[in-house]
């Protein structure tokens, strides 16, 4: 009899077990998905022009003017100067330059103007014209320390050389002004219009300058630097000859 109970008490234990095996157990929540942040929209953003190219600038126009002369019948150097039409020296374009510093052309010799004048600014439109100087075979001599001139205080004086005539110009009796002139790089011969003809000496620091007539073919000069005075002649200043180039347009 209580053996019988066991085992009806071990039955009803197992169909319990069964039952509750059988069951549905009980979902376990599934955590809820995470929800991404909305995406932030950035405001738009405008984009700027593509920067438009600097434009380069249309190079300035060249206004170089060619210069051709028939070279004189004489051996030298030469000394050319561009003048407006009133006359007046505006630029020194060549100081004793040897022949083969201009190119050969058909017409002649040719050199280049490039419209400024010898502080390197532009010059307006208009005409000018070209004159030059052949200087011959010209001798300089060094008399050493010497006393002033009798003409001390007439520094600025001139004398008049007589020229050798040119063919190809209409002057029958040509004749040039010059006078003597110092800069920092020393003294030299110009003419009246001031343009440099030949070199006399290169010393510095010179305050006064003069010049003679010694003869028909020689002049003698005087240069003070502030503690003495020299003395140059220079011969055979009567060969030297003017030439022309013509006229020309600037634009």
């Amino acid at each position: 009899m209580v053996r019988l109970r066991i085992v009806a008490c071990v039955a009803s234990v197992v169909l319990v077990q069964i039952a509750a095996a059988q069951e549905s157990p009980t979902p376990i929540p599934s955590a809820a998905a995470e929800v991404s942040p909305p995406a932030s929209v950035s405001p738009q953003t405008s984009v700027p022009p593509s920067p438009t190219p600097a434009q380069t600038p249309s190079p300035a126009p060249s206004r170089n003017v060619r210069i051709s002369f028939v070279p004189p019948p004489l051996e030298g150097t030469i000394s050319l100067g561009i003048y407006d039409k009133t006359g007046k020296l505006v630029r020194v374009l060549h100081q004793q330059a040897q022949l083969n510093q201009f190119a050969i052309g058909a017409d002649g010799l040719v050199t280049q103007w490039d419209g400024k004048n010898d502080d390197e600014q532009d010059l307006p439109v208009g005409k000018y014209h070209a004159l030059g100087y052949l200087i011959g075979s010209l001798k300089l001599q060094d008399l050493g320390e010497s006393s002033p001139p009798e003409m001390e205080h007439n520094a600025d004086s001139m004398v008049k050389l007589r020229l050798v005539r040119n063919p190809l110009r209409k002057d029958t009796k040509p004749v040039v002004e010059v006078g003597v002139a110092f800069d920092p790089n020393g003294s030299y011969l110009q003419t009246s219009d001031k343009l440099p003809l030949f070199t006399v000496s290169e010393a510095p620091n010179l305050i006064r300058a003069w010049i003679a007539k010694k003869s028909e073919n020689a002049v003698d000069i005087w240069q003070d630097d502030g503690t003495t005075v020299h003395q140059f002649r220079i011969t055979n200043v009567d060969q030297i000859m003017a030439f022309e180039c013509g006229e020309f347009e600037l634009r």
